[in-house]
């Protein structure tokens, strides 16, 4: 049974940092596809970050430089540490995980290839 669970977040002022962290259940859920994705109200959801079995990772262009994920095979959860923050950064962050029993080779950004969700945790930065 595949269970996500994000905390971490909060609210800040604009500069200011947040490490987000998801933990995740589940069986050989480590090696598979991992992603950081964010929903502001009225808009679609999009991707922030992603990171492959073997750590590599890929960021947009928006947080490219401040935001860092990371994961720890041993302890089943995936981080995402944001520095710099600014106002246009708040949303609702999610955690996902692409489904199927697959090594993930090349992180992915594309929210239609991950098949589990968290339910989110909200980072509000004001200016």
């Amino acid at each position: 049974q595949v269970q996500l669970v994000e905390s971490g977040g909060g609210s800040v002022q604009a500069g200011g940092s947040l490490r987000l962290t998801c933990d995740v259940s589940g069986n050989t859920v480590m090696r598979r596809c991992m992603g950081w994705f964010r929903q502001a109200p009225g808009k679609e959801r999009e991707a922030v970050a992603a990171i492959d079995s073997v750590g590599r990772s890929r960021y947009v262009d928006s947080v490219r430089g401040r935001f860092t994920i990371s994961k720890d095979n041993a302890k089943n959860t995936l981080h995402l540490q944001m520095n710099s923050l600014k106002p246009e950064d708040t949303a609702m962050y999610y955690c996902g995980l692409r489904g199927g029993d697959v090594t993930c080779y090349g992180s992915r950004l594309s929210a239609s290839e991950y098949n589990f969700w968290g339910q989110g945790t909200q980072v509000t930065v004001s200016s």
